[in-house]
């Protein structure tokens, strides 16, 4: 039982970092460069990028960082370790949630309308909240880590 517990906090970790990664990636750098270029390229290379993110390389990232911080939180419940890995998962429920409430349906709604009618600066302020989240959720499941390392010496 104790490799599996291990196991499941460290797949957490890796999948909730490989997370936090593409959301602060497209905060500071891709947005940031499409927020500079014409219309056109704008909404040509969001959609091309829109397609191509749904890969199983990131949905194993994105689903398993919700599925294998359940699963951490479940195989974990000692005092040092269980409230890091709730307070990871609280933040990334709420990362999920703008995902699926806000960034997704926009993203759908540029993939029929011009650039006009997509408001970069909401997309980018949820996407902060996403950035955020993960990034703390990530420093979390690391101090879980660290935590249980503690605990078991």
């Amino acid at each position: 039982m104790f490799g599996l517990r291990v196991t499941a906090l460290i797949a957490a970790t890796m999948t909730m970092g490989l997370t936090a990664g593409v959301f602060g990636l497209y905060q500071h750098t891709v947005m940031q460069g499409l927020g500079r270029t014409d219309d056109r390229t704008f909404v040509g290379a969001f959609q091309a990028m829109d397609r191509a993110i749904i890969n199983p390389w990131f949905m194993v990232s994105f689903l398993g960082a919700l599925a294998l911080t359940i699963a951490a939180a479940v195989l974990n419940p000692g005092r040092q370790t269980l409230p890091w890995v709730l307070a990871a998962l609280a933040l990334y429920a709420v990362a999920f949630a703008v995902t699926i409430a806000v960034n997704v349906p926009m993203n759908d709604a540029l993939k029929a309308a011009v650039r006009q009618t997509f408001d970069e600066a909401r997309w980018l302020a949820w996407n902060l909240v996403r950035t955020l989240t993960t990034t703390v959720a990530f420093g979390c499941l690391c101090w879980a880590l660290v935590a249980r390392g503690v605990s078991s010496s």
